[in-house]
């Protein structure tokens, strides 16, 4: 099998790849030779422009290495053999603190998706039993939650509209192995990284909205209301509950003074934890045991009451009779018409599902000093939803609550889930009876406050505001659209509006023309050894090139001197990369600029007016006065900044191409040189290689000035040490006349010998107008400007 995969990439390469040394026909002949005497006597270093072959061989052996690969889908293998007995009481306390706290959520969040509560139970049990063998949190509970178990109802209720011979349980059972199988191929094939394609400002209006939504339509079991439609609009269920506060009945009493002691208990101890700040954790543990204490409160309460009557004469709605044990063990339906009146439901569930996950995860890795794998995060809830609906489960994620009370429990490893697990089953065959007095207002209660801290604050709201405007904006748009249309919607509308944002930012994204600053560190080394800083030491401090707007639309002293590097000679930059949706923007803006602030080389005479085409610009016209168009320079050359592209693509390409021709016949018959500063992407520069940049024409060549190549050295791997910190100093130009036995200053302002033995050539001498970084850019179109200077830049 390798070597059937190593004929294949041979004749793969053979067919696609490039022959060695084939770009190296563009080059002029005598640039690599008139480069190395420049360079001289250092070592010219010769770059080789990377080939189709060379990527093709990176594409077929960069990948993981198969028993990597397949011990990655099982990371429990790397901490399972190191369990010990502390681990063991760590996780066997936080998991049985977790399930008082998972009991009571799942019964309520099953209420939520419409079904009976014994299911929250089982999609609890499904990711209490299987997370810990393919996550990689030790504090993430996978289990019912608020915004999935209200989706999950909302798309059984839509589903039964259409299909009335599905159950609701039946369809919450399909919808979560559907997006287990969406879950799994994404985690397979390692694309964790497509859930930073969802903005954080579309899930927070959700996850808002979704509250809102939840809260109001847990109002009616409240108050014991009849009659009102929680399926539609939240501002529907909304209004419908303000007209039915008429038909309120005993279960109001109910629900009202058990919310009421959920919120005083949590006040309480938050209270008690900044009071007594030693006792934080206790006060924070009994704090989440809220749930379990109002339940079990609220069931002796209902028992009490209800004991001695028939059910139909109960003071206030219970939950009722609750199966023991898995009495819904077995597949999920896969009727085509059920999968394809899901498919259409199916992308917002996974969307939330994985973000909340995801979210939950990093948030609790960044708290206790670990890091998630999202990738394996996603082969986890893919295991868990695929296997949970054969027992019975639904659509499950990371539970919030129950993460955080894992974290604050300080668990150890995901084995904590296994005894949550155990717990759960001991619930579901001896609680069940127990269980049947719960009073649904509780239960109300329950979901109410659980939601009531997810909406962003006004103060979360302001900083928003601070921090990004459209943001808010759009935030807001998706709140009123989840609200007064439905949840997908909203999150469809957030993130469409955001990629929108994103685009038009990327499109119209301004560049930056440049100016040099001589700027100088104060307080220097020198003046902090005395006691008082001296002005007068400026004056011996090296100082180095820094590059401002010219516009001086930055954040930077508006009284410091920016001046451009020469006249004729502009620094372009790149606000964020350079492509095809945005080539035309920066391309024709520097043209532009160019032509304005720069005169024709030569004015084009015509014999008659009606001869000059329409759309050239205005000739130099003789004038004495300052800004006229003869005081304006003739362009001499065009730097470009290239730190922000990583990546290029024809079309950029293309326009650059046109660009240097429209300035060509602009400073005809002089030439305008084009240098690149930070070109660090090997593909990059190939493709501008590819299209004639890089390295001087040969026109550039033959040109009245002489053409002298500068070039930016460094220290080498094997230079010996010759300073204290081994800093190679700061900007310096010395006359390649005395280069042997030249000295440059570090940061100390230190004397350092500049040798072929200590220093080397930064890149490749055969293609010289690709710089370090945008000072050797300019000290090398000064020293073409000035005939007969060269100079070696450390």
């Amino acid at each position: 099998m390798a070597g059937l995969l190593e004929k294949s990439r041979k004749a793969i390469t053979r067919v696609f790849g490039d022959k060695e040394n084939a770009h190296a026909h563009l080059t002029p002949d005598s640039v690599v030779q008139r480069s190395s005497a420049a360079i001289s006597p250092f070592e010219p270093f010769i770059e080789q422009i990377p080939t189709t072959r060379e990527w093709i061989i990176d594409q077929l052996s960069g990948g993981a290495n198969p028993i990597s690969y397949f011990l990655g889908l099982l990371p429990f293998l790397g901490w399972l053999r190191r369990y010990n007995k502390r681990w063991l009481v760590a996780d066997l306390i936080a998991g049985c603190t977790l399930s008082l706290v998972m009991i009571p959520q799942g019964l309520s969040y099953a209420i939520l998706a419409n079904i009976s509560p014994e299911f929250g139970l089982f999609t609890t049990f499904a990711g209490a039993s299987l997370y810990w063998l393919f996550g990689t949190s030790k504090d993430i509970c996978v289990g019912a939650t608020a915004v999935i178990s209200l989706l999950v109802g909302k798309t059984g209720m839509n589903v039964v509209d259409r299909y009335p011979n599905f159950t609701l349980e039946e369809i919450a059972k399909t919808q979560a192995f559907l997006s287990g199988c969406v879950f799994l191929v994404l985690g397979l094939l390692r694309l964790g990284w497509i859930v930073e394609l969802i903005p954080h400002v579309a899930i927070s209006a959700f996850v808002t909205a979704a509250a809102i939504t939840i809260a109001l339509g847990q109002v009616p079991n409240l108050l014991g209301i009849t009659g009102v439609n929680t399926r539609g609009s939240a501002y529907q269920v909304f209004i419908d509950s303000c007209r039915g506060l008429r038909r309120v009945k005993i279960d109001a009493a109910v629900g009202l003074t058990a919310l009421l002691l959920l919120m005083s208990i949590k006040r309480l101890f938050g209270y008690l934890a900044v009071r007594t700040p030693h006792r934080k954790k206790t006060w924070d543990t009994l704090s989440s045991l809220r749930l379990s204490l109002t339940v079990f409160l609220y069931i002796v309460v209902s028992y009490l009451v209800n004991r001695n009557l028939p059910p139909e004469e109960f003071k206030f709605r219970i939950l009722g009779h609750i199966p023991a044990g898995f009495g819904h063990i077995g597949p999920p339906s896969f009727q085509p018409d059920l999968i394809r009146s899901l498919l259409s439901e199916l992308p917002a569930t996974t969307i939330v599902i994985i973000v909340e996950h995801i979210a939950i995860g990093k948030s609790l890795g960044q708290k206790n000093d670990y890091t998630i794998a999202p990738s394996q995060e996603l082969v986890a809830l893919g295991g868990i939803n695929l296997a949970g609906p054969f027992i019975g489960a639904y659509a499950s994620t990371a539970s919030f609550g129950g993460s955080a009370l894992l974290s604050k429990a300080r668990a150890k490893t995901p084995l904590a889930g296994i005894f949550n697990a155990v717990i759960l089953v001991l619930v579901l065959y001896v609680l069940g009876q127990a269980l049947y007095w719960t009073p649904v207002a509780t239960m109300a209660a329950l979901i109410i406050h659980a939601v009531i801290s997810l909406p962003m604050s006004l103060s979360e709201l302001h900083k928003l505001w601070l921090i990004s405007p459209p943001d808010l904006v759009i935030y807001s748009i998706g709140l009123l659209t989840s609200v007064f249309s439905t949840l997908e919607n909203g999150i469809y509308v957030t993130t469409a509006l955001s990629a929108c944002l994103l685009f038009i930012r990327l499109i119209h994204g301004q560049g930056q023309l440049l100016g040099r600053v001589q700027v100088y560190q104060y307080p220097n080394s020198r003046s902090r050894n005395t006691a008082t800083t001296d002005p007068s030491l400026i004056s011996t401090t090296p100082s180095r090139d820094a590059f401002f707007r010219i516009d001086r639309k930055d954040a930077s002293n508006p009284s410091v001197h920016v001046e451009s590097p020469r006249p004729g000679v502009f620094i372009y930059r790149f606000p964020e990369g350079f492509n095809y949706v945005n080539q035309a923007q920066h391309m024709e803006f520097l043209y532009t600029y160019v032509v304005k602030e720069t005169c024709r080389t030569t004015p084009l005479e015509y014999k008659n007016p009606g001869d000059r085409p329409w759309n050239e610009h205005a000739l130099c016209v003789s004038s004495d006065q300052p800004g006229s168009e003869t005081s304006k320079p003739t362009l001499k050359a065009l730097i470009l900044d290239f730190s922000t592209v990583s990546n290029i693509d024809t079309d950029a390409i293309h326009r650059l191409v046109v660009l240097r021709k429209q300035l060509e016949r602009w400073s005809s018959p002089d030439t305008v040189q084009f240098h690149f500063a930070s070109v660090d992407d090997r593909w990059v520069r190939r493709a501008l290689v590819m299209a004639g940049f890089g390295y001087p024409s040969q026109r550039e060549l033959e040109a009245p000035i002489p053409w002298s190549p500068v070039f930016s050295l460094a220290k080498k791997n094997n230079a010996p040490e010759t300073t204290p910190d081994g800093v190679l100093g700061g900007p310096s130009s010395v006359p390649r006349r005395d280069i042997e036995n030249a000295e440059i200053e570090n940061s100390n302002g230190e004397a350092i010998p500049m040798g072929p033995g200590q220093l080397a050539v930064t890149h490749g001498v055969n293609y010289p107008n690709f710089h370090a970084d945008l000072s050797a850019a300019v000290q090398a179109v000064s020293a073409f400007a000035t005939q007969g200077e060269s100079f070696v830049r450390v």
